[in-house]
């Protein structure tokens, strides 16, 4: 058993217990915490609550009566707690609690802690503020108000007083675009944390968020957290739920954990993204679970007019120890990423019942920018997930992607609109019950998807799958138990791979094939 930290707060602690589980540990574990009974440990990503400030800790998992594991950590200094109830927050469900709330984020000092005790809080949406602790305590839960004109908005564009430049706050699906501000705004702040193991309800199935989802009223949907040109940031225990739109959509910041998390909405659902970084740098996504109506996880970096202008890629992105069901797509790069995704890690990871493992999105005129590269899926299990790997640029995305244009197999030239797909790699996978194929790759004719290489993996396939079409192209035809099917790629690497399905590999226009069985 390997046990390490990955995050400290003044009150709290995150901690990864590894014993070669995925999602859950392979046995449950009792937790002692200096000696004391601090509850058990079931899930690989564990927090623990409750903690003093400026205070040593050791944690030791326990098999029985036998110390597995222990670690040994200090909480974080706390000049203050200030409780919202001291602030005229209600907690009653019923009274509007948000500027008693706000009042007391505004207030608190560096290294302050605002609390928000068990109870039901009706809120409209909330900003933060650099240099503090937010915890929601067990029992609490934070209702966002169901009429939209409630909300501030934040303008995609305002020009600065010289005309030279502008300001951006708002963005919707890649472009700067006004929005309602989301339940957790965060505009340039650092140094936040924002703990659980309270419950952020979004209540979009109690409005009109959902409904005439392509419509603008007023602006762009809201999201449950956004964090705009942010820094050194955890979110840590916390239960998001039933969001407007994407739920949580870090924008333009760096230096950002994510860790034992759980994030929900309807399968039906529009646009209810689980995590969505949008040109971010150095990001941590560990011990979540996704339950939604679209991608679980969505990585971009906007659309040609952002990605051309702020040169942004989405890099640096780990993601371990995750279990993602009931969405679209487990992993996605794309669509919008004009500005690039590279360095992306997905390691002892679990999809259930995902429309596709990892899904690549792009298109003719995301841009010379828009590349993805040094994609890397390592250790990770599929079950009932209809294409584990799908790889397209022909998504027919935007009011101009069914055009003969963005659609042709035929060569175009390259130019400033033309992306790139780089390098891919899919280590140690095991995916069951496979339905459409066991992998989909659709390249450009003129600029080729350069190397996928899948090592030291297997696929099965499941009886009873329906035809299903794994990508969303135009001359995609539905199928069902079919091995990879590739299409303008330029390597294929297969080493020690089992495909249960009568064509292991059906390529056209591949360049090169290298297979050690």
């Amino acid at each position: 058993m390997e046990c390490s930290i990955l995050f400290v707060s003044c009150r709290s602690a995150v901690i990864r217990c590894f014993d070669g589980g995925l999602y859950h540990i392979q046995k449950p574990y009792r937790i002692l915490l200096n000696g004391c009974e601090c509850g058990t440990a079931e899930k690989t990503i564990t927090s623990l609550y409750g903690l003093w400030p400026d205070t040593d800790y050791t944690a030791q998992l326990m098999d029985g009566e036998t110390v597995t594991a222990s670690v040994s950590f200090r909480t974080k200094e706390e000049s203050v707690t200030l409780n919202v109830r001291r602030f005229g927050a209600v907690g009653d469900g019923v009274h509007d609690d948000t500027m008693a709330i706000q009042t007391a984020i505004t207030c608190c000092p560096e290294k302050g802690r605002v609390l928000i005790p068990r109870g039901t809080y009706s809120v409209r949406p909330l900003f933060l503020k650099s240099h503090i602790t937010v915890e929601w305590a067990e029992g609490a839960e934070m209702k966002l108000c169901t009429d939209r004109w409630q909300f501030p908005i934040l303008p995609g564009t305002v020009e600065s007083t010289d005309e030279t430049r502008d300001y951006n706050y708002g963005s919707w699906e890649g472009n700067p675009l006004d929005m309602f501000a989301a339940a957790l705004t965060g505009v340039e702040v650092e140094d936040v944390a924002l703990i659980g193991p309270g419950l952020i309800d979004g209540q979009a199935q109690k409005s009109d968020w959902w409904m005439d989802r392509h419509i603008r009223r007023g602006a762009w949907r809201p999201r449950l957290l956004f964090l705009c040109r942010c820094r050194d940031i955890t979110v840590q225990g916390l239960s998001f739920c039933n969001s407007p739109a994407w739920n949580l959509h870090p924008y333009f910041s760096q230096n950002l954990s994510f860790l034992d998390l759980s994030v929900s909405a309807p399968a039906d659902s529009p646009n209810t993204d689980g995590f969505d970084p949008e040109s971010c740098t150095n990001v941590t996504v560990a011990g979540v679970h996704f339950s939604l109506g679209d991608d679980c996880i969505a990585i971009k970096s906007g659309k040609i007019y952002m990605g051309a202008r702020f040169q942004q890629p989405c890099e640096n992105i780990t993601i371990s120890h995750c279990l993602m069901e009931n969405g679209h797509g487990g992993v996605t790069a794309g669509s919008e990423m004009a500005g690039g995704v590279r360095n992306v890690r997905v390691q002892h990871c679990l999809m259930r019942n995902t429309d596709r493992g990892l899904r690549v999105k792009t298109r003719r005129g995301r841009g010379k920018d828009g590349v993805i590269d040094d994609i890397v899926f390592d250790h990770v299990q599929m079950d009932h997930v209809g294409a584990p790997f799908v790889v397209n640029c022909l998504y027919f995305c935007d009011p101009d992607g069914r055009t003969p244009w963005v659609q042709s197999r035929e060569k175009q030239p390259v130019d400033d609109g033309t992306p790139r797909i780089g390098r891919i790699v899919f280590k140690h996978v095991q995916a069951e019950n496979c339905g459409a194929c066991a992998g989909y790759f659709l390249g450009l004719p003129e600029q080729p998807i350069e190397s996928v290489t899948l090592e030291d993996s297997a696929f099965t396939f499941d009886p009873n799958a329906k035809p299903f079409e794994p990508a969303m192209a135009w001359g995609v035809e539905a199928c069902v138990g079919r091995g990879i099917i590739a299409q303008y790629v330029d390597t294929i690497n297969l080493r020690r791979v089992t495909i249960d399905a009568p064509e292991k590999l059906e390529p056209t226009e591949v360049q090169h094939i290298n297979w050690e069985e």
